[in-house]
């Protein structure tokens, strides 16, 4: 009978992808004889993939002192690296730069020039990106991606076009970045790198992509880190965060109860072991969710427990106290948000939030800025999804300045843009305040009709809060469609009285919150209608018949 070797078993499911069996007949392997320091390295590499993150800190540990012992000291600087790294990732900073300066001593002493040069410099190259000097992290990137040429490093080579590419981004070279982090993709995508740097740049890629609202790059990516998570074995980190762009996508395209499965196999998922940040990402999905279903209690506890994990709860929670009808704990709570928010990845969806807010509480001038200030922003990127959200907005200030025409173009335009990109919610979002409009000048057959679209869309999603909203409306609409005396509708019912008042078009639109322009064409419909040629016998009328 023919002996099985575990080592060889081992290797040859680490070739397959088949991590836990790789991890299992290495061990095996291991606990036979004590394995050579490469394959130290990919038992640890493995352990890793899994989620057995204790054991592969051991098994790296383990494979830098093989190599030191063997008088390989490039070999031995490399799982330092990536001990140090998983520990960073973990959250254990200071025992992971521990073995970052451990490896970059040995570097100094050995006078080595190797590849690994270059990894030791991404932890600073990162510190610098996240510290805000962007320019000091494209030149440490582009030294990096020269090392990974120099020396043929295919995973150094992609994280130095990442890097690159995340670097332009912030310098505000959108299209420059977003062109390099497709070309790190590629990289990816075609197997040229490892599993673990694999992993890493998917993500990044997404969250870099996410944070410019470029929609269709982060669909794309996301299916591909769908498929290949489904491709590895028993993988444990990635896949997390992947299910929380997979809830993000389907939430946009109208499916919400499969995002809600998302959602909660994420935080399952992430849960196990506990620690790991994107579990906050997650449970503020959730939230986000829960709100827009109108179950508050649960969308707060997700949004409390979100902060618990690192994620900010805003613009969420505002949003949810605005839901309700707590007006002044919503404005103050967006306020302090935006004005300690600088990112521009962040700010957008802050400001979004602060111009409906803002209108709920009467604050017109500060939506304005809001607003003013989410066009500036979405005039650098190329984003179909910030455009539509800026034409929100600004249909919203329209409608709440009293120019009710103006504003129906603006959120007819809102309304093409989220219909592009198949977003039925936010689309029907766009048909409430349409409606809003159209009642504002009279046009109650529009009305109607876009609000029995959005409650169709808001029914079938179930958008509870939403629905009721457009009910209310619909109401009012179909109360309004029914002509008053001599055919005129309720709001040139409501002038006609303003005006045997005594009041001027002037005040008439400032006390209905309409424009003169308006007032002008409710008194030509009416005078019309009631067969009169002025004022003053419209007045007259309006006696005769109780008005």
């Amino acid at each position: 009978m023919a002996t099985v070797d575990p080592r060889a078993q081992g290797l040859s499911a680490y070739e397959r992808s088949a991590w836990r069996d790789a991890y299992e007949h290495l061990s095996a392997a291991d606990r036979q004889r004590p394995l050579p320091a490469g394959d130290l390295d990919r038992m640890a590499r493995a352990a890793y993939l899994i989620g057995a993150f204790d054991a592969a800190a051991g098994s790296w540990e383990r494979a830098h002192h093989a190599h030191l012992a063997q008088g390989e000291a490039s070999p031995a600087v490399r799982s330092a690296f990536w001990l140090g790294i998983m520990l960073v990732l973990r959250g254990e900073e200071a025992r992971g730069g521990g073995w970052l300066a451990r490896a970059q001593h040995i570097l100094t002493d050995t006078a080595l020039d190797c590849a690994e040069q270059g990894y030791l410099r991404i932890p600073a190259a990162l510190q610098a990106l996240d510290g805000g000097d962007a320019e000091a992290a494209h030149r440490a990137f582009v030294e990096i991606t020269g090392i990974a040429e120099r020396f043929d490093d295919a995973d150094l080579r992609a994280f130095g076009t990442l890097g690159r590419g995340q670097a332009l981004v912030a310098l505000g070279g959108v299209a420059r970045g977003v062109a390099l982090l497709d070309e790190a993709m590629v990289a990816v995508t075609t197997g040229e790198v490892s599993p673990i740097t694999a992993g890493i740049v998917y993500c990044a890629v997404i969250l870099a992509c996410r944070g410019v609202f470029d929609l269709r790059r982060v669909q794309e990516w996301t299916a591909a880190l769908s498929r290949w998570c489904a491709a590895q074995q028993d993988l444990k980190p990635y896949r997390g965060q992947c299910l929380v762009h997979r809830s993000e996508i389907m939430q946009l395209r109208g499916e919400w109860a499969d995002a809600m499965d998302e959602a909660r196999r994420a935080c399952e998922h992430l849960s196990d072991p506990p620690g790991d940040p994107v579990m906050g990402m997650a449970l503020y999905q959730r939230g986000e969710l829960h709100r827009l279903r109108g179950a508050h209690s649960r969308a707060e506890q997700c949004y409390r427990e979100a902060v618990g994990h690192g994620h900010p709860a805003q613009p969420g929670l505002a949003l949810l106290r605005l839901a309700q009808g707590r007006v002044d704990d919503a404005a103050a709570a967006i306020r302090r948000a935006v004005a300690e928010t600088r990112g521009p990845e962040e700010r957008p969806r802050l400001l979004a939030a602060c111009v409906e807010i803002e209108l709920a509480a009467g604050s017109v001038d500060a939506a304005r800025d809001a607003a003013d200030e989410l066009d500036r922003i979405a005039a650098g990127f190329d984003s179909p999804y910030l455009r539509a959200v800026v034409a929100y907005a600004h249909g919203s200030l329209l409608l709440a300045a009293g120019e009710s025409e103006a504003a129906c173009a603006a959120l007819r335009s809102a309304s093409a843009a989220w219909h592009e990109m198949d977003a039925p919610y936010e689309t029907a979002r766009v048909r409430l305040q349409l409606a809003r409009a159209c009642l504002r000048i009279g046009d109650h057959d529009t009305a109607e009709m876009e609000l029995q679209a959005a409650g169709r869309v808001f029914e079938h999603l179930g958008a509870a809060p939403a629905l009721e909203e457009a009910r209310r409306l619909l109401r009012r609409a179909g109360g309004a469609a029914h002509p008053g005396p001599g055919g005129l509708t309720p709001r040139e019912v409501e002038v006609l009285r303003l005006v045997a008042t005594g009041a001027s078009n002037r005040e008439i639109a400032d006390r209905l919150v309409i424009s003169d322009r308006t007032v002008a064409r409710h008194l030509s419909n009416m005078f019309t209608k009631l067969g009169v040629s002025s004022r003053a016998a419209a007045v007259a009328y309006a006696y005769e018949h109780g008005l």
